[in-house]
């Protein structure tokens, strides 16, 4: 473990914790909601498969080198791919998904485990996101799974993203350029986060959809 530590904080050093260089093309223009390939797989995120306890006493810097494009033929939108990890059973473009939970799902401002983090672009409206978090791994950063962030249909794991807001609100967030191996110069706009619990409301709705035989889902 020890090994494995020290190799992680020397690559973190490599790559520099706080370098600025251009990142990827960042959000897709439109996330299109397309049905996912269920014969695309790819390994698991290292995140989702092990105990929390085994990261806890690592420093930040050292989850940078993990993340990876784990499928880089998987063309999937992020929106498929958020759906499928998260359980979190909303359809249509990133960018309405925020619109869409309101008042069905469990909403935050902070990040929790499974957790859908929904972004909103840098220049235009039209601009959505959607990542899955796998691990909260401080106040300030977390980890996340996500499709397409580079603009080509892509499977990305284990990548860190920090909040860099004034009021530490996660607000405003950076993300870690996989290829370049360093922090993307750009900020993006999270309007929140997605809990996959269903509200009281719709709990209820549901209930009585199944006992009156409607199809639900």
């Amino acid at each position: 473990m020890l090994d494995t530590r020290a190799l992680l904080l020397a690559a973190a050093a490599a790559v520099g914790f706080t370098g600025t260089a251009s990142d990827a093309n960042a959000l897709t223009p439109l996330s299109m909601d397309l049905a996912i390939d269920p014969s695309v797989t790819d390994g698991a995120s290292d995140h989702a498969t092990m105990a929390p306890s085994a990261f806890e006493r690592l420093p930040d810097e050292a989850y940078e080198p993990i993340a990876r494009v784990t499928n880089a033929r998987a063309r999937l939108q992020c929106v498929p791919f958020a759906r499928r990890e998260s359980g979190v059973e909303i359809y249509g473009n990133a960018n309405t998904w925020w619109r869409q939970a309101a008042g069905v799902y469990e909403t935050t401002a902070e990040p929790s485990e499974g957790s859908v983090m929904v972004l909103r672009g840098y220049a235009t409206a039209n601009r959505g996101h959607v990542a899955v978090v796998k691990e909260v791994v401080s106040p300030r950063l977390v980890i996340v799974d996500h499709a397409n962030w580079l603009n080509n249909g892509e499977i990305t794991r284990d990548v860190p993203i920090m909040d860099v807001s004034e009021a530490g609100d996660w607000s405003e967030v950076r993300v870690w350029h996989v290829p370049g191996r360093h922090w993307g110069g750009r900020t993006y706009r999270v309007q929140g986060f997605i809990l996959n619990d269903l509200t009281d409301a719709a709990e209820q709705t549901r209930a009585q959809a199944i006992n009156a035989n409607v199809p639900v889902g």
